[in-house]
């Protein structure tokens, strides 16, 4: 058997006449070693996305790091279940992956609105989405995957693909990985997380004339980031924060100093409109801008969807007939199990609400069946990371709040009752995105449907515990307001402003304004809304050591002599940059558990440590360590 995928692979052949890369033979590749195996991997991606994302915004597909990761602990432990195996743990890497990229875009804001959230109800909803999408997104397997091979591209299923057939090149990424892991986990461990021994924030504020404020937080995680999604994505979001930090919070603060005495903030009284700081112009002015800007991005981006869910609707019903109902048996009990629970959770979130719980719960059902079937299209023109979440959920939230303000339902409670529906919308959107790019691998590869039905089914609901658990252990954290707060939380934080505001008839409505016509403006200079407004909504600190990341990047190509060389360092760079965002995620995570049960206490550090110079030391040491091992990479690696 070669090493590499046939051209087939990529069209040119009907999907009913591809000869898949295993082609004869068992097409299982599952027994009890690989269910742990995919379960240890699932949960640890559910947690490191959930984490990393409440904190960047950004999310970072599991698909490739999975199946390298799975490739070595496969190799190890259930070697003669072969490619078949790593192909399912995979695909339970991106399940736990792909729900926490869902649920912590709404779950968080329940928190953020001054609400609680149980357990239960967290994970009631998320696991009826994750069903609901994966037995949605199943039905419509044969449109999606077989009908339309080679129309359908779905480049980071190819990618994945071709990382399992090059088993050869599972150990030097592998290696890489852990060389990233060690080195986000060190400098995790002597920053906040653990020990708090170093300052890694460098900070500068202006509060005289002309306010202004830049900071990098020297975060390993984010700066793996920043090398995985590149330089356009970045100097994107660093613009947004320039705009935001260096244009508008300047101008609000020159106006404000004119302001009389006795005008106060507001939305805190206790402060005059003419004494604002920094922090205060942020939280309170520039912070709705932003909200208005991403939610101009996210409804323009439903919009531009909608011919996509036209056709995507008319061609799956076409497409039926074709199928001749070999839809197996457990993707149809799959989604009359999400049908069910999501009906349970819609009453268990209505609060004995009847009325509430089904009209509610009928709408939901209706958004997501629309909205995972635009997902796992989408998915196979763009890949699960350009996947525009952001916009199918706003325009879902959007919907859903116009039921409950014409209902009435205007109070605390219905607002967590709303976002409590949300959650199940975005997640069965994002499931679906995963489902549809594993399933694609699986039938590149020649594995078993039904097989990969289960394997990813048991990884999103475990995700759904995971990252429901982890939202739960951070829920101080993620409530802090103010100045430097620990996650930014940029979705949770429009989805808790857009429905609190409108229930409450509080919104700042100018400033959304504001936000939706500069929206509007970069959508007429056909530029990326949603990238420029998180980064004018994120904290500066934030998206500077992400640019920092793609600078790195951008300096491993620039010093390649080939192709051939930049395209090894690149690869080695990024397996680098997973293992420093799973490292990073993972030990900080820990440190937080560490934290909360008192097993780790410290007064934070002082002197030198604590200064700005302490932390340009971090952040030289944190780019040499990451610029050395990718720029040793050797050219036959390429060859």
């Amino acid at each position: 058997m070669s090493n590499k995928l046939s051209k087939d692979a990529y069209g040119g052949v009907a999907g009913k006449n591809y000869v898949p890369y295993v082609s004869s033979g068992s097409k299982s590749g599952g027994n009890v070693v690989v269910l742990i195996i995919g379960i240890i991997l699932a949960a640890l991606f559910a947690a490191s996305t959930a984490y990393s994302g409440m904190k960047s915004g950004l999310t970072v597909a599991a698909g490739i790091p999975g199946s390298i990761i799975g490739s070595g602990f496969i190799a190890a432990f259930a070697k003669k279940k072969g490619i078949l195996a790593k192909n399912l743990v995979q695909g339970m890497a991106s399940g736990g992956e792909s729900v926490a990229s869902g649920v912590i875009f709404v779950l968080p804001a329940v928190l953020l609105i001054g609400s609680k959230v149980t357990f239960i109800e967290g994970f009631g909803v998320g696991a009826a989405g994750v069903l609901f999408g994966l037995g949605i997104a199943s039905l419509v397997y044969n449109y999606l995957i077989v009908e339309e091979h080679g129309k359908l591209m779905y480049p980071e299923s190819m990618a994945i693909s071709e990382t399992l057939v090059a088993s050869e090149g599972a150990g030097e990424s592998m290696k890489f990985m852990g060389i990233g892991f060690g080195i986000g986990g060190i400098i995790t461990v002597i920053t906040s997380a653990f020990m708090n021994l170093v300052n890694n924030v460098i900070s500068y504020v202006n509060e005289t004339f002309y306010k202004w404020k830049l900071e990098v937080e020297v975060n390993p995680m984010l700066l793996g980031i920043g090398f995985i999604v590149g330089m356009e994505v970045s100097v994107t979001m660093f613009a947004g924060s320039i705009l935001s930090n260096f244009g508008i919070m300047p101008l609000i603060g020159y106006f404000a100093g004119l302001g009389k005495d006795g005008a106060n903030v507001w939305n805190n009284p206790d402060v005059a409109i003419n004494a604002m700081q920094v922090k205060h112009i942020a939280g309170s002015y520039v912070k709705y801008i932003g909200a208005g800007m991403m939610l101009s991005g996210g409804l323009i981006g439903a919009i531009k969807l909608i011919p996509t869910i036209i056709s995507s609707i008319k061609e799956t019903l076409n497409a039926k007939s074709s199928n001749n109902g070999k839809n197996s048996s457990f993707a149809v009990i799959v989604l009359l199990a999400g049908i069910v629970l999501g009906f349970v959770a819609g009453f268990i979130a209505s609060n004995g609400n009847v009325t509430m719980a089904i009209l509610a719960s009928i709408l939901s059902l209706f958004l997501s069946l629309l909205f995972v079937i635009v997902s796992g299209r989408l998915t196979g023109t763009i890949g699960t990371s350009n996947l525009p979440v952001s916009g199918m959920t706003i325009a879902s939230i959007v919907i859903v709040t116009s039921l409950f303000v014409a209902m009435g339902w205007k109070n605390p409670e219905s607002n967590k009752s709303l976002l409590l529906f949300g959650t199940f919308i975005v997640t069965a959107i994002s499931v679906a995105g995963g489902y549809s790019q594993s399933q694609k691998v699986t039938f590149v590869i020649g594995g078993d449907k039904n097989e990969m039905d289960k394997y990813f089914a048991i990884a999103g609901v475990l995700g759904v515990a995971v990252v429901v658990g982890t939202i739960l252990l951070l829920s101080n954290q993620l409530q802090m307001t103010g100045d430097n707060v620990p996650f930014a939380l940029p979705q949770a934080n429009l989805m808790s402003t857009l429905t609190a505001g409108i229930m409450s008839g509080k919104l700042p409505w100018v400033m959304i304004i504001v936000g939706v016509v500069m929206g509007i403006v970069l959508f007429l200079l056909n530029l990326p809304i949603m990238a420029v407004a998180i980064g004018f909504y994120l904290p500066i600190s934030t998206t500077t050591i992400i640019l920092i990341g793609a600078l790195v990047r951008l300096f491993v190509e620039k010093t390649s002599k080939s192709d051939k060389e930049k395209e090894a360092k690149v690869s080695n760079g990024i397996s680098l940059s997973s293992g420093l965002v799973a490292g990073a995620s993972i030990l900080g995570l820990i440190g937080i558990i560490f934290q909360v049960t008192g097993l780790v206490t410290g007064s934070g550090p002082s002197g030198f440590a604590a200064t700005n110079g302490m932390a340009y030391v971090i952040l030289v040491v944190l780019v040499i360590a990451t610029i050395i091992p990718i720029l040793r990479t050797k050219v036959k690696d390429a060859e």
